[in-house]
């Protein structure tokens, strides 16, 4: 069998890290097994779906390095929805309903007052033909369910292991609006029968969608494909994360926190596994990585803080070459690889390089962040600055004639040093940062 899956996400809104992991485990199966992966536009809601929402995805997906064997949208293929549905209500399996929403609601909270589960009760399958006439003539549009059967469902789940259900505890879904537009249940069986897809993964909020969709597999006469369905994120704090999504979407995580694709993905991957979460700054070793069996059923938390590590620590062993094009876009092309070198092992995140680039090429002072002593300290230290070549054996001629001179040592020599050149505490190796900045530049820090 050759694996088929996808990854169906609807233009209705950006993509949050939820939608990314479901994306990423989908796609790092496909590429384990040696499989297809298609990605597929949930469109058919015409007046939520967004064109640019459809634009947007592919930007999140190519961020993350996530590419597609195969491309699909739902609003090309109503007409196989429609010869679908005719099919099925010839052959009994979808019948009309004529509730309004309000109605359904109250259906609703009468069971629930009775502790009762919110299961359709079939009303609509003891109408009349002249009942529905009526009903009609009265200016109602009937919504369409697809009747289930009161059989066991079963499956093994790639994740929770084995999953039963029985159809009578199931309530039959609504399938087909009252516009005639169909809905997400049935477009995504008959694309999954059409598409070939031999395993799809989901939130283990789709479980009882599940089970009714097998029997809508077998009512269109295909097998059901494998099934793998994920915990749900929680945040740090053990939230559900749904309820901070909007802080969460792809773009607030790479354009307003300026995160690293791959630290998202090194995150998401091993998240609620017993793999080491590890800093890995590209797929294929994710992918040599992947297997359902390492997904545990308890709820991962998502935390921010721990991404954000993440990220430094990716940044740490980037190379040069590997940001030089990010950094021109963003106006730092005059950055040279000797500076990356010096400061990388200290950013958090890509745009800090900038804020010590600007700190080593600034005309600014740092010395009344220094005791009166330290200022005295660092004036005679300036007076011990070695001519040309200003290069990297710069802090080695300087430094032991500024021990000689002062007779300091350790952190009284280096702390004064540190703060009259960066204004921080602690920072980029100062041997490094100091033939990166211009003799002058650092003469009138120190003598400021």
């Amino acid at each position: 069998m050759t694996v088929a899956v996808r990854f169906a996400p609807s233009p209705t809104g950006r993509l949050h890290v939820g939608n990314a992991r479901t994306a990423l485990i989908t796609w790092l199966f496909a590429r384990r097994q040696g499989g297809t992966a298609l990605l597929r536009i949930d469109d058919t809601d015409a007046g939520r779906s967004r064109e640019d929402l459809v634009g947007a995805i592919d930007a999140d997906l190519a961020w993350l390095g996530l590419d597609w064997d195969r491309r699909a949208r739902q609003s090309d293929r109503l007409d196989l929805y429609r010869a679908a549905v005719d099919r099925l209500v010839a052959e009994g399996r979808l019948y009309p309903c004529y509730e309004t929403p309000d109605e359904l609601a109250l259906m609703r909270r009468l069971l629930a007052q009775r502790r009762l589960p919110p299961i359709y009760d079939r009303g609509a399958l003891a109408l009349s033909d002249a009942d529905r006439a009526r009903l009609e003539a009265e200016g109602r549009r009937p919504h369409w369910r697809f009747r289930l059967d009161p059989a066991p469902i079963e499956w093994h789940d790639l994740v929770r292991g084995p999953v039963r259900f029985d159809g009578a505890d199931l309530s039959d879904p609504v399938v087909v609006r009252e516009d005639g537009r169909p809905l997400y249940h049935l477009c995504s069986v008959i694309d999954d029968r059409d598409f070939a897809i031999t395993h799809v993964v989901r939130g283990e909020d789709h479980v009882a969608n599940t089970a009714a969709h097998i029997q809508m597999f077998q009512a269109l006469g295909a097998a059901p494909p494998a099934f793998a369905h994920v915990p749900l994120l929680a945040d740090a704090g053990g939230a559900p994360l749904s309820k901070r999504l909007g802080s969460l979407t792809l773009a607030v995580l790479r354009d307003e926190r300026g995160l690293e694709a791959a630290a998202l993905t090194s995150l998401l991957a091993r998240l609620g596994t017993a793999d080491p979460i590890e800093p890995f700054d590209g797929l294929d070793p994710l992918i040599e990585g992947f297997d359902f069996a390492h997904i545990a059923r308890s709820t991962p938390r998502f935390d921010l803080e721990e991404l954000e590590r993440l990220n430094a620590r990716i940044l740490h062993r980037v190379p040069f070459e590997r940001v030089a094009g990010r950094l021109a876009v963003r106006g730092q092309g005059d950055i040279p690889p000797a500076f990356w070198d010096a400061v990388r092992e200290n950013l958090t995140r890509l745009d800090d390089v900038a804020d010590w680039w600007g700190m080593t090429q600034a005309d600014i002072r740092f010395t009344d962040r220094l005791s009166p002593e330290d200022r005295d300290f660092v004036a005679a230290a300036a007076a011990h600055l070695p001519d040309d070549p200003w290069d990297e054996t710069v802090w080695d001629r300087w430094i032991p004639a500024v021990k000689t001179a002062t007779g300091r040592r350790g952190r009284a020599l280096f702390r004064p040093l540190r703060l009259a050149l960066t204004g921080r505490e602690d920072g980029p190796e100062l041997r490094r940062l100091l033939a990166l900045m211009a003799r002058a530049r650092v003469r009138d820090r120190l003598t400021a």
